[in-house]
C-alpha cells in the first residue's frame, strides 16, 4: 500500500486520502486533479436568478458539492452566519470533519469575510487554508467535504 506524507506535519497518510488525518492539511499528490469548480457568466446569472426565485436577498452561500446537497442556498447575514456541524448553525453541514462551530461569514464595512473558528480541519477559500479571508463574488469555500460558492449581487 502506497502512502502520501503531509506537507505540513509529515504524517504518513493512505494514498487515497485528500486531507491529513493528523493535522487536517490538504494533501497534494503527484496525480493532482483540479477540483475548483468554475462556471460561466451564464451559469452565474442562472444561479442569481434562482436565488431571486427562492427569495434570497443579498449575499448567499450555494452548496456546489458534498453530501448530496448541491444547489442548497443559504443567505449570508451582516451580523454573521455560522457554518458548522451543530444543528443550531444556520448553515448546517453534516460531516464529521466539520467542527460544531466551524466558521462564520460576516460583513464589515461593506466587505464580506469568512473566519475560521478554531476548527481542526481548517477552512479553505479558493483552495488555500485561511484563518480569515475577504470574500469576493464567486469564491469557492471548502469546509469538510462541502464546497460552497459565495455569491454577491
Amino acid at each position: 500500500m502506497s502512502h502520501v506524507y503531509c506537507p505540513e506535519c509529515g504524517f504518513q497518510n493512505p494514498e487515497a486520502a485528500n486531507y491529513c488525518a493528523k493535522c487536517g492539511a490538504l494533501l497534494h499528490t503527484q496525480e493532482s486533479v483540479e477540483t475548483t469548480q468554475t462556471f460561466s457568466p451564464e451559469e452565474g446569472a442562472e444561479m442569481l436568478s434562482a436565488l431571486e426565485d427562492i427569495g434570497v436577498q443579498g449575499p448567499a452561500l450555494v452548496v456546489r458539492s458534498g453530501g448530496g446537497r448541491s444547489g442548497e442556498t443559504f443567505a449570508a447575514h451582516e451580523a454573521g452566519t455560522t457554518i458548522g456541524r451543530s444543528p443550531d448553525c444556520p448553515v448546517f453541514l453534516d460531516d464529521v470533519t466539520v467542527s460544531r462551530k466551524h466558521a462564520i461569514v460576516l460583513e464589515r464595512n461593506g466587505h464580506w469575510f469568512i473566519e475560521d473558528q478554531g476548527s481542526l480541519n481548517g477552512t479553505f477559500v479558493n483552495r488555500q487554508r485561511v484563518e480569515s479571508a475577504e470574500l469576493s463574488d464567486g469564491d469557492e469555500i471548502q469546509i469538510g467535504k462541502y464546497r460552497l460558492t459565495f455569491l454577491t449581487r
